[in-house]
């Protein structure tokens, strides 16, 4: 079993004494881990960070062992390191890829997206919304697409509101009737209706994270999405005077 490919570094773990298992996410073999000899040493471990863009190969006796990779720098992204909020995006970009993804499928238009987006941190001043439109494609990715095109109940495109919290597809404020209050909000910067504000982008991942947490946590009986995004989430949403960085257009 031998090939190459390009990811990114999405999780790393000392193995042994001197070398380290290294999880990326691929464009061709998706969410792939390897063993990455002499991993924690000082001229490798600087390049084997979250984050990191890799020219990778794999090899393996057989297609179901771990297998080691072989692999060489192609960007950093060591940037990020001075943004606290776009390092928090990146990071949280990172543990839900590792807690989403099963391994080895390839994700080719989720790949594509991601790298749009670990460009745009710190870069960007829009990357939050994109960081949004991230999450959506993930859900769908995963098998759980939300339906926010046209109303559930009427079929009407006009004037969409709320999601509903068991079947993810939009309804109209007319058709909310009496269950408004059960629904939750659909933000107009959600469906590409004008920019994302603050309150939009709280509204937007609070649906995100209502269906990431149903169809993997709470399917893997875990309390929680991973911490990570939480962090990501705490300074996006805090009042703008306490935030080292807007949080988009």
């Amino acid at each position: 079993m031998d090939w190459r490919d390009e990811g990114t570094v999405i999780a790393v773990r000392r193995h042994g004494e001197t070398a380290a298992i290294v999880e990326v996410f691929t464009a061709q073999h998706g969410r792939h881990a390897g063993v990455v000899r002499g991993g924690i040493s000082r001229k490798i471990a600087p390049i084997l960070q979250p984050g990191s863009q890799l020219s990778v190969q794999w090899r393996a006796r057989l297609d179901e062992h771990l297998g080691t990779f072989v692999v060489e720098p192609l960007r950093s992204r060591a940037e990020v390191l001075a943004d606290r909020l776009a390092l928090a995006g990146l990071n949280a970009i990172c543990a839900l890829l590792c807690f989403a993804l099963a391994e080895r499928e390839a994700h080719h238009g989720l790949y594509a997206q991601t790298q749009s987006l670990l460009d745009a941190l710190g870069h960007d001043g829009d990357w939050p919304a994109q960081y949004l439109r991230w999450e959506l494609m993930l859900l769908e990715d995963i098998g759980f697409g939300l339906d926010l095109g046209r109303c559930a109940v009427t079929g009407s495109r006009e004037d969409l509101a709320y999601v509903s919290p068991k079947t993810g597809r939009a309804v109209s404020r007319g058709a909310a009737g009496y269950w408004a209050d059960r629904l939750l909000p659909l933000p107009q910067g959600m469906l590409g209706q004008g920019p994302v504000s603050q309150l939009e982008l709280g509204q937007g991942l609070a649906i995100t994270g209502h269906f990431l947490t149903r169809e993997l946590a709470g399917q893997r009986r875990l309390p929680a999405l991973p911490e990570a995004r939480g962090r990501l989430l705490d300074l996006l949403l805090r009042p703008s005077t306490t935030r080292d960085t807007p949080p988009s257009g």
